[in-house]
């Protein structure tokens, strides 16, 4: 399985700052995204579903705590390294207090960012999921790249495994169509949608007890597709 890249969200104004984080991270392994300002960072904090958001207070439009409580207000529970120049004791507490898991001051260096940011993610589990998961009469061994129905090897395209694969190790989280193509196939893949859709149709009937009512692999109405256990 080709291992699916962390997405870094980077919510920072000055411009300077964000081409340097966003070469260094990509550099580090990380796929990044990026926006200038709270409502924009805000949106795709919610839309995007990064792995975990880098996140300045001194935003323009709408103040990084701000984004940080609404975050949190609608569920988003993804880990968050709050990255400012405020270095005072009552900024921080504030900051963690509305939900940021570190607190990061510039001026820094880029390996120390990294190192909490992998720390960050190892807290909140990603990568760390079942390597072998049971679907009725289908098992799936991640590590192996095989899926079996009642003991007997089935064959699965590497794009249907990979789809799957990033799908099982994200149990319960909504991918958008968009987002799915981008992972499994690439940024720079020239599909659309309906990619998406024709693969999660041919996965339902190899793993699906009843491809006709998913369990699994379940369809959640104008927003994507998740993985139920």
């Amino acid at each position: 399985m080709a291992s699916e890249r962390p997405t870094i969200l980077v919510v920072e104004d000055d411009a300077t700052l964000v081409l340097g984080l966003e070469i260094n991270l990509r550099a580090e392994g990380f796929r990044v995204l990026s926006a200038r300002d709270g409502q924009t960072g805000l949106r795709m904090g919610l839309e995007q579903n990064p792995d975990l958001a880098v996140l300045d207070l001194g935003l323009p439009g709408m103040d990084g705590l701000d984004v940080l409580a609404e975050w949190r207000r609608r569920g988003r529970e993804l880990p968050v390294i709050v990255l400012t120049a405020r270095a005072t004791l009552d900024d921080k507490v504030l900051g963690l207090g509305q939900g940021a898991d570190d607190y990061l001051t510039k001026p820094f260096r880029i390996k120390e960012l990294t190192a909490r940011i992998r720390a960050a993610l190892r807290r909140a589990g990603l990568g760390r999921g079942p390597r072998r998961v049971q679907l009725g009469e289908v098992e799936v061994d991640l590590d192996a790249r095989r899926v079996s129905r009642a003991g007997a090897e089935m064959a699965l395209t590497a794009k249907e495994f990979d789809l799957l694969a990033f799908l099982i190790e994200r149990p319960g989280r909504v991918f958008s169509r968009e987002r799915l193509l981008e992972a499994v196939w690439g940024m720079d893949y020239d599909g659309t949608d309906r990619t998406v859709d024709n693969f999660v149709r041919s996965l339902r009937v190899k793993v699906e007890a009843d491809p006709a009512e998913p369990r699994h692999v379940v369809t959640v109405r104008g927003a994507g597709y998740r993985f139920e256990a």
